[in-house]
């Protein structure tokens, strides 16, 4: 029997998520529940990037928590694999379609029948995968740095980095590569806030290594994956995204989403507002007023048009 990941139960990364957890396909999937699940509101789900986890949504649930008196429903996720959810033992159970699977196996655990998905990243083709299977389960759809065309650039940077950090022996090389790697996303970002960032896929164990907050099994997946790969274009998927209305987003300095992709997402769907998010890269910090306002615009809109109630 495979040894369990070990995920400190008081890593900070996740202060104020507590967790329940649903199992799907035989794996517990730790889920966060924040305001009324109800009538009244549509639920936004957000699901995080490849090796990420709900804590990348810690500043977006931390701004609901002022929004509507902290009563719209929020609902954030570990994909199997990550975080604080169990491991697959098999590759295979790491695709975007059996995650879109899990996925709704966790919203009809929750009674939720209908939802706004906010996909970040690998997210986004997860949120994909779920308009193609279950359409009717899309209210709507937020898309962040995702898109039907993944940029190997990004992926191959995301492996060697991680690779890179893990190959590492005491704390203080550890802190200062990490700064190093994100500094060049969050140009101006403080050293405690770049600390913090790295706390979201690593902690430091005893012995001053980076453990990773994800199975290695994931990485293991990127390794036949070269830097000038033309990845096969998914955009039937993307044209899915059609069953609801779409918001598009990108950060200004991500390399998972090229702003050719982006600008042609846009053309197809004149309908979806899109934004670019200024000064940073993946994942967003969700920081930035102007974003969140723009996505509760969205979000109320739409529970207002399909809910026939003032939200």
């Amino acid at each position: 029997m495979a040894r369990k990941r070990f995920v400190p139960p008081d890593h900070p990364a996740f202060a104020g998520l507590s967790i329940q957890t649903i199992t799907a396909r035989d794996t517990p999937i730790a889920v966060h529940v924040q305001g009324q699940l109800s009538s009244r509101r549509l639920p936004i789900l957000c699901i995080p990037g490849f090796q990420r986890n709900m804590s990348d949504f810690t500043e977006f649930a931390a701004f609901f928590r002022g929004f509507d008196g902290g009563r719209w429903p929020v609902v954030l996720l570990d994909l199997p694999g990550r975080g604080r959810s169990g491991d697959p033992q098999r590759i295979a159970d790491y695709g975007a379609v059996r995650a879109a699977e899990d996925v709704a196996g966790v919203l009809a655990a929750l009674g939720i029948y209908r939802a706004v998905v906010l996909g970040q990243g690998y997210g986004g083709q997860v949120a994909m995968a779920l308009s193609v299977a279950h359409p009717l389960l899309l209210a709507g759809t937020v898309l962040l740095d995702a898109g039907p065309v993944t940029d190997a650039r990004g992926i191959v940077r995301l492996r060697n980095n991680m690779g890179h950090v893990e190959s590492l022996r005491g704390t203080k090389n550890l802190t200062a590569s990490f700064r190093r790697m994100l500094a060049g996303d969050y140009p101006g970002l403080g050293d405690a806030r770049l600390e913090a960032l790295m706390g979201r896929t690593h902690f430091v164990d005893q012995r001053g290594r980076a453990k990773p907050l994800y199975h290695a099994k994931l990485l293991e997946a990127l390794n036949s994956i070269s830097i000038d790969d033309e990845l096969e274009p998914q955009w039937p998927m993307f044209d899915a995204l059609r069953c609801a209305p779409l918001q598009l987003l990108r950060t200004q300095l991500t390399d998972q989403l090229r702003p050719q992709i982006f600008r042609e997402m846009a053309r197809r769907r004149p309908d979806a507002q899109a934004l670019t998010i200024a000064g940073q890269g993946s994942p967003a910090l969700f920081d930035q007023k102007e974003e969140m306002e723009a996505i509760c615009a969205f979000l109320v809109g739409i529970s207002k048009q399909a809910l026939g109630k003032a939200a």
